[in-house]
């Protein structure tokens, strides 16, 4: 089911865990694929650049990566969520707790959900500065690590996407670390902006 209608802007969160990944291959149906989806959690401070975090690689830059998407987040809070999908949609076999970066995210957050966050908020973690540029959209690499066919869709139906940033000042970033978020322009939430770009192409 939909989140819950906006509440009162979050001012600030944690970074609960830092993860990254190599390309791998994947297949999806018949077709075998290479993707970076599946990270694992790195200890201690991790460099971040324009480009994204040290050590972390996409397999395909048209859709991510680059300036506008260095950086994929994911509230933590969905991971629960996630998982209880998989094993009521017939993944029967996945009974595993989902790890922190299995959906792909670099970072791991609380205290910040896609109805709350807007298009243009930034993250300012004191010395490392990263702004909201877009939700993340899901396609059929997603659906195949999660074990069924439906993920896409029910990433958009809840709004469980997460969100990308870009890198507006670069740093070092390290698990437990706190932001503040600082609001810019608010007239798209995250949610809102997934509606938008990727229902259509769901129905």
């Amino acid at each position: 089911m939909p989140m819950p209608m906006p509440t009162p802007m979050p001012t600030s969160g944690q970074l609960v865990s830092i993860q990254t990944g190599q390309v791998h291959p994947l297949k999806v149906g018949a077709r075998k694929l290479v993707s970076a989806i599946g990270k694992s959690s790195v200890q201690g401070p991790v460099v971040l650049g324009p480009l994204g975090l040290a050590g972390d690689e996409q397999a395909d830059l048209s859709v991510h990566g680059g300036l506008r998407k260095a950086v994929y987040a994911l509230p933590a809070e969905h991971l629960p969520w996630w998982q209880a999908q998989r094993q009521t949609r017939g993944a029967t076999l996945f009974e595993e707790s989902l790890a922190p970066g299995y959906l792909g995210e670099n970072l791991s957050l609380t205290g910040v959900l896609e109805h709350e966050l807007f298009i243009g908020d930034r993250l300012d973690f004191g010395g490392v500065v990263l702004r909201v540029t877009q939700p993340r959209e899901p396609c059929g690499k997603f659906n195949a690590v999660m074990g069924y066919a439906k993920a896409a869709q029910d990433m958009v139906r809840s709004g469980r996407c997460g969100f990308y940033l870009a890198v507006e000042q670069t740093g070092h970033l390290q698990a437990g670390a706190k932001f503040q978020v600082i609001p810019e322009g608010r007239s798209t939430s995250v949610a809102q902006a997934l509606q938008h770009k990727a229902w259509k192409h769901l129905r």
